[in-house]
């Protein structure tokens, strides 16, 4: 892109619950762009990362990892070369308190991860800060570019960042950026919510995707008992309960099958206890967080994949499992239904109804060819529209127009 320099940003990068981003980078890079790292904080699972992450990790600046020593060097920097802006960029985000309500001490960490921020994007000649996600991070890059710094671009996943948009200043932030990618069409319904119509025009579409070569047919398996895999943080927004009375449900009708899960987080210890009480020990494992290489390993062995949703983005780890051929069995809600087509591709069953799931997934677990058929469509489905080279291109098509476009005027200002 005609040597510009793009910042990536998000909370937390390299991580297992993000890898998309790592994905993303990496295709953008492969692309001839030049793209540096940031991340708020450290992940803590680097020791379940492949090598390449674990190498990212390396060139990734964490920005709360930075000492209290220079913190204070770079808004003194930043107070000698731009003072103006530095004061502008204070009050500003005092009046973001007024707007979204925000403790004082909140604003005041915001407002120095943003003199960071630009510090690094100073030193790293960086013209341009996209970030994943509209949470805090995105606070941080707004304050910054409220400042002069480099102007901001946000990717929206949702639907978390849609439960509390007063908090998150998120009509502030999608009126600050200067385009918006928005990762499904439900996902830009929300934002057109928060946004006037004269500014729908730097709201882009522009899918989350997986390595389809990486993620090729797995064999088809051969298991004693069918085997089914849901992957996601142990939270209630997953549903995980509900695959558990499915189950029970199941186990009464005499259908065999066994469910590892896949992911951690707090409702872990309920969703054991819950597996027990309703005595289905035998048939779940609980394995905790993993890699990518246990996710594909896994995949790989799975007669069936389940995501039991209440509230979703679009989960990638459905277009992981699909691009494999494994069949999926998702909820209805949010952007599922733009992936997954009821009865062609995959099956979806309404959030909290754990009858239709289990009716669903013994209609899968005992239909071969169904199942196969599922298969080989899902794959295609994320071949059309979650393939990541398609969609990296797409990003970086995106950049080239909107920030290579502010580089020239750049340039030409500066002549």
């Amino acid at each position: 892109m005609d040597g510009l320099t793009v910042g990536y940003l998000s909370s937390v990068y390299p991580a297992l619950s993000h890898t998309f981003i790592f994905r993303e980078i990496r295709a953008l890079r492969a692309l001839g762009m030049e793209v540096k790292a940031a991340s708020i904080r450290l992940p803590g699972d680097l020791d379940r990362m492949t090598v390449e992450e674990r190498e990212e990790s390396g060139r990734t600046y964490y920005v709360n990892s930075t000492s209290y020593a220079r913190l204070l060097a770079a808004h003194l920097r930043l107070l000698a070369l731009q003072p103006r802006g530095y004061f502008r960029a204070m009050g500003y985000a005092l009046c973001l308190r007024k707007m979204g309500s925000l403790p004082l001490f909140k604003l005041a960490a915001y407002f120095a991860q943003a003199g960071l921020l630009m510090d690094w994007m100073r030193r790293e000649g960086i013209c341009h800060l996209h970030v994943h996600f509209g949470n805090p991070p995105a606070t941080a890059a707004m304050i910054a570019a409220h400042a002069g710094a480099a102007p901001f671009s946000l990717s929206i996943h949702g639907p978390d960042i849609f439960n509390d948009e007063g908090a998150n200043l998120l009509a502030e932030k999608l009126d600050k950026a200067l385009f918006v990618r928005c990762i499904s069409h439900f996902c830009q319904s929300q934002v057109m919510r928060l946004t006037a119509f004269r500014q729908w025009s730097k709201l882009h579409i522009v899918r989350c995707g997986v390595d389809i070569r990486t993620f090729s047919p797995r064999p088809v398996p051969n298991n004693p008992v069918p085997q089914v895999v849901c992957v996601g943080r142990l939270v209630s927004a997953k549903g995980q309960y509900v695959l558990l009375q499915a189950c029970d449900e199941l186990r009464k009708r005499g259908v065999p099958l066994h469910v590892t899960f896949l992911g951690d987080g707090p409702e872990r210890p309920a969703l054991e206890e819950a597996a027990a009480r309703l005595e289905l020990r035998d048939l779940v494992t609980f394995l905790g967080a993993v890699g990518q290489d246990q996710v594909h390993s896994h995949l790989d062995r799975a007669d069936l994949m389940v995501l039991p949703s209440f509230a979703e983005g679009l989960p990638v780890v459905l277009m992981e499992a699909m691009a494999k051929e494994v069949p999926c069995i998702s909820t209805r809600i949010m952007g599922i239904p733009e992936l997954i087509q009821d009865g062609v591709n995959g099956f979806l069953a309404p959030a909290s109804d754990w009858l239709t799931l289990a009716d669903k997934m013994a209609l899968l677990l005992g239909d071969a060819e169904l199942s196969a058929e599922f298969g080989r469509k899902g794959r295609l489905a994320v071949m059309e529209a979650y393939d990541m080279e398609t969609n990296g291109r797409a990003m970086h098509d995106l950049f080239a127009r909107e920030v290579a476009c502010l580089g020239a005027q750049a340039r030409g200002g500066a002549a």
